[in-house]
């Protein structure tokens, strides 16, 4: 990614904070994590560590266009894929979680990882999120796949 990418996607993100400067300040001199609101921008879409990376290998594939801002919580165990708010919030399945309005999303600059978390697919800065739809389907795979993979008790 360019330099010009990430200040662009330094800029789309911080844009969802109260206090732009506050939250770039906090990536280059605090701990390098901001806290911001989901629901305004953006929400997103926690799922399971090993459901998480499978769906968005599957989203890699042509001629899909290339995947929205995912981000990895390695502590956590968890995916997050940016998706456009959805204020039903209709996302329904194990394990999966969903922040919108009024949740508060950690996250580390789109430059450097921070902590635990690290962007899997950055954010480019053009405000392309993922396409709910597509994610579903990737998703659905990815669970399809997990359990056919999943030992069988005993085994």
């Amino acid at each position: 990614m360019t330099n010009a990418m990430w200040m662009q996607g330094v800029e789309w993100l911080a844009a969802a904070s109260a206090d732009p400067r506050a939250c770039k300040r906090e990536w280059d001199h605090g701990e390098g994590v901001a806290l911001l609101e989901a629901g305004r921008y953006w929400d997103v879409l926690s799922v399971p560590e090993r459901l998480g990376l499978l769906t968005l290998d599957l989203l890699w594939r042509p001629p899909l266009p290339v995947p929205g801002p995912t981000l990895v919580d390695s502590a956590a165990g968890r995916v997050g894929f940016f998706l456009p708010p959805d204020p039903s919030g209709g996302w329904i399945g194990s394990g999966l979680r969903c922040a919108t309005k009024g949740a508060w999303v950690a996250v580390p600059p789109p430059y450097r990882p921070a902590r635990y978390l690290e962007w899997l697919v950055p954010p480019d800065g053009s405000g392309a999120l993922h396409a709910p739809g597509t994610l579903e389907l990737a998703l659905r795979e990815a669970n399809g796949t997990l359990s056919v993979l999943a030992p069988m008790p005993g085994e």
